[in-house]
């Protein structure tokens, strides 16, 4: 009876002994197949990127999760939750941009959000004309607001620390593309455009060039700023900045159009009448001798780089030329330019005349 009794309890346990086997190597293949669907690519898009935006009101799994499924980056959405669980990633989420590559796998997303990997997002600054605009082009890229940026740039307590105010500040600016990431404050921005000033300004002798026009590199960039509003053409440029480099030796004033269109804050403007030309604003070149305070836009460096290259001549004076081609003719005397001024007038008046009448 005792032998049964032990053989039964035997054979009982060799029973939970299999079942424990069976049971143990069920959740072994679960969690291989698991790590599987985690491990192999989970995006369901197309593109080679997509950026997401976290809000920091939004850190928590189930705002995460709808911002994922809003944008529909991932094929089984649920699988970034049961994934995120263990690494405890919901309770230090940090808010931004994040880019999701094509063929990313959940385990490499789940590791990129608990370190935080912002995505490194582009600042392409070409010609940029007011703080508005430049505040409007760095609030599309970075996780800030328009309005936070603009009262940034607009405060000479701000800007103190890169030593510069808001006059100069443009001229710490050389159009380029920058690479950030997303979460990069307006200080950082601006010290790395600083930064980049300054190696632009060490190279090609270009302190020596401006030194030699007896200007500062702030004035050459001012002036640079101009001319780069008169013309597209290269071969207008040399000359252009030769004009205004005469007027300044001559105390002459600049009497630069693309002045007038900055002191009216309107840039669609195509005709300089009598009437803008009394505007009091410091940057109206007819009324206030010299330089303006600051740059009427971020000048290409290759303007710049006109500039402090320009050609010595004997020009005081330049107009458009009338078949409207974008060049210019150049003076030494009023009497030749107002020959070229009034016939570009005629040719500019019948232009006009005709655009009206076709209007319907």
């Amino acid at each position: 009876m005792a032998r049964k009794k032990q053989s039964s309890t035997q054979t009982k346990h060799l029973r939970l002994k299999k079942i424990g086997i069976i049971v143990i190597s069920l959740m072994a293949l679960i969690a291989i197949s698991l790590y599987g669907l985690l491990a192999m690519s989970a995006t369901a898009f197309e593109e080679k990127s997509r950026m997401i935006t976290i809000q920091k009101d939004q850190t928590q799994k189930s705002a995460v999760l709808k911002v994922f499924e809003d944008a529909g980056i991932l094929r089984f959405n649920g699988l970034l939750g049961i994934a995120g669980a263990p690494f405890n990633i919901w309770d230090k989420m940090k808010p931004g941009r994040y880019e999701i590559k094509k063929g990313q796998s959940i385990i490499d997303i789940v590791r990129m959000l608990k370190n935080g990997r912002l995505a490194e997002v582009k600042l392409v600054i070409n010609r940029v004309r007011t703080k508005a605009d430049l505040a409007g082009l760095i609030s599309r890229q970075f996780y800030t607001d328009s309005s936070m940026v603009l009262s940034f740039l607009s405060s000479n307590d701000s800007l103190s620390t890169l030593n510069t105010d808001t006059s100069y500040l443009f001229t710490k600016i050389i159009p380029n593309t920058y690479l950030f990431f997303a979460d990069a404050s307006m200080t950082t921005i601006l010290q790395k455009l600083a930064a980049e000033s300054t190696r632009f300004w060490d190279k090609n002798n270009r302190l020596q060039k401006a030194a030699a026009l007896n200007m500062t590199p702030e004035q050459v960039y001012i002036l640079a700023s101009i001319v780069d509003e008169e013309t597209n053409y290269e071969s207008d440029k040399f000359k252009i900045a030769s004009v205004y480099i005469n007027r300044l030796k001559k105390q002459m004033p600049l009497q630069a159009c693309p002045t007038i269109k900055y002191a009216m804050n309107d840039f669609t403007i195509t005709r300089i009448y009598e009437k803008y030309l009394s505007n009091p604003s410091p940057y109206n070149t007819y009324r206030v001798k010299g330089l303006p305070p600051g740059p009427i836009c971020t000048p290409s460096p290759k303007t710049i780089d006109i500039v402090l290259d320009a050609p010595e001549t004997d020009y005081i004076y330049f107009v458009a030329k009338s078949d409207f081609s974008g060049y210019h003719h150049f003076s030494n005397n009023y009497e030749t330019h107002n020959a070229y001024a009034k016939e570009y007038q005629k040719k500019l008046d019948a232009y006009m005349l005709k655009k009206k009448a076709s209007k319907p």
